[in-house]
């Protein structure tokens, strides 16, 4: 009786973990809303409490960063930081466009409003908890949290083979990579003994030699597995297929959140956990980025789909963000951080363009889908004209601002090849994004958009308007992020500013 009596229940810090109670309270919600019969509770309902859920917890992240950071939760287990609350709130935000663009999507349908929602804000919450993971095994519970939903979410339109394969692949490739991490993080607690970051840490250099083996051996299956999810060459070869096969709209936010994710777990792990073998793991980490440059680029130039274009895009991007985690200095986690945001509105505006053009053009995502779009519908051709000069680096915009952001922390950081490759990488990048340009404003025969759709493009989820227009969620989206993309690109000090506070979440580096 008297242990009983000594036993303590453990301080719950309601207020940290508010935006994960919201992301799980509402999954829930949404999940026995879709239960309801009625078009309008299908359409409607489930969507919009899935939105309110996504807005409630963005507002719970902001008011805990203005009042300052939390202390760590769940017996330091994770770490509501700016950094974990800046990536969540670009989570939430892609989130809510994910949703938008959904809307006229058949994969809704076909899985269940419900259950294809609740999966949604499943994936965000494993990407919050992966974010904030400050121990190796809630980082591994956040990394499957994240993944599982996403693998049926990319099968989703169940009645189109090419979705279904997605989804296979995406289970296959996944699962290995998951498995990579899991047996890497075992490696380097079986060399250090510890489980949470800050602790591994302190033990790298006392209780472990630097370079001992085994820490090492952990190192490169972690930094494997985490390129699997991140699409970091040569483990990008799933990106392609997955891309284009799943529904359009899960493939805007696997390009945009997944990765995010991704490098969020990188800069914490790397920068901060792992920070004492910089030295090490810097010099690999660089060859990768410079491998998923050129591969990225190269690879995207023969490409006729748009998703598989703005696939091969993708791992090009995630070779720049990786330089911003090679140097392991508060500088390339600002510029990391910056580009991540500025990413993720590029990209969004690119697949809303696409979403609203495969699903009224009988040539699908293909590039000639676009062409003459400046003609129809320049109210979708500019946002995807935008985005594409914003992906390619071009002065004025986002894109621009965040790889000068990016090639300052490499020359900062001793790594200044790694910036001109940046450079380079960029230059190569024009051939393919200056074609879909070309192809909107300058193609001599543009074929009509109006009449009946033939062929819809394989997990498009799409929908019979003959107009772009008759999507106004969809433009909206696209209208919304190229403003966004340009707006950054001219004045970039709030996002810098916002850059510098995610700067001081990690100590030590």
């Amino acid at each position: 009786m008297s242990l009983i009596a000594q036993v303590q229940a453990p301080t719950v810090d309601f207020r940290g973990l508010s935006p994960l109670i919201a992301l799980v309270v509402g999954a829930n919600v949404v999940l026995l809303a879709g239960l309801l019969r009625g078009a309008g509770v299908q359409r409607v309902l489930v969507p919009l409490l899935a939105a309110v859920t996504l807005i409630v917890a963005g507002a719970l992240s902001v008011a805990i960063w203005e009042t300052g950071d939390v202390e760590p939760l769940v017996q330091s287990a994770l770490a509501m930081d700016t950094l974990t609350l800046s990536m969540s709130l670009l989570f939430y935000l892609a989130g809510l466009a994910t949703i938008a663009l959904s809307l006229r999507s058949s994969a809704v349908g076909e899985a269940g409003a419900g259950e294809y929602y609740t999966l949604l804000l499943a994936s965000i919450s494993g990407m919050v908890v992966l974010a904030a993971a400050e121990n190796l095994i809630t980082l591994f519970v956040g990394l499957e949290l994240l993944s599982i939903p996403l693998y049926v979410l990319c099968g989703s339109a169940v009645r189109e083979r090419a979705s279904l394969e997605s989804g296979l692949k995406y289970l296959v490739i996944g699962s290995v990579g998951s498995a990579t991490v899991l047996y890497g993080l075992a490696l380097i607690y079986g060399a250090t003994g510890q489980t949470d970051l800050g602790r591994i840490a302190a033990a790298i250099g006392e209780q472990v030699e630097v370079g001992d083996p085994l820490l090492l051996t952990g190192i490169a299956l972690t930094a494997s597995g985490l390129a699997f999810k991140a699409s970091v060459a040569p483990f990008h070869q799933w990106t392609p297929d997955v891309y284009q096969g799943a529904p359009t709209p899960i493939t805007a936010f696997m390009a945009v959140a997944t990765k995010t994710a991704a490098f969020a777990v990188f800069l914490r792990l790397f920068d901060a956990a792992l920070s004492t073998n910089q030295v090490e793991w810097g010099p690999a980490l660089a060859a990768l980025a410079l491998a998923t440059i050129l591969i990225g680029n190269v690879g995207a130039i023969g490409q006729r789909s748009l998703k598989r274009l703005l696939a091969w895009s993708g791992v090009a991007q995630a070779g720049y963000l990786l330089a911003g985690v090679v140097v392991g200095t508060r500088l390339g986690l600002q510029a990391t951080a910056f580009y991540l945001a500025t990413y993720l509105v590029m990209n969004m505006a690119a697949f809303a363009v696409v979403i609203a053009s495969e699903r009224v053009s009988e040539r699908g995502d293909d590039i000639s889908s676009v062409e003459g779009l400046g003609a129809r519908s320049p109210v979708l051709a500019w946002p995807l004209t935008i985005a594409m000069l914003g992906l390619a680096g071009f002065p004025a915009t986002a894109g621009f601002m965040g790889k000068f952001y990016l090639i300052d922390a490499a020359v900062d950081g001793q790594y200044a090849w790694l910036g001109v490759t940046i450079v380079v990488g960029s230059m190569i990048s024009l051939v393919y994004y200056l074609r879909v340009v070309a192809a909107m404003w300058m193609a001599p025969d543009a074929p009509p958009l109006a009449g009946p759709v033939r062929r819809m493009s394989p997990a498009s989820g799409g929908s019979p308007e003959a107009d772009p227009r008759a999507q106004p969620e969809t433009v909206a989206v696209a209208l919304v992020c190229a403003a966004l993309t340009i707006a950054i690109g001219i004045f970039p000090s709030p996002l810098f500013d916002l850059a510098v506070q995610v700067g001081t979440s990690i100590s030590g580096i």
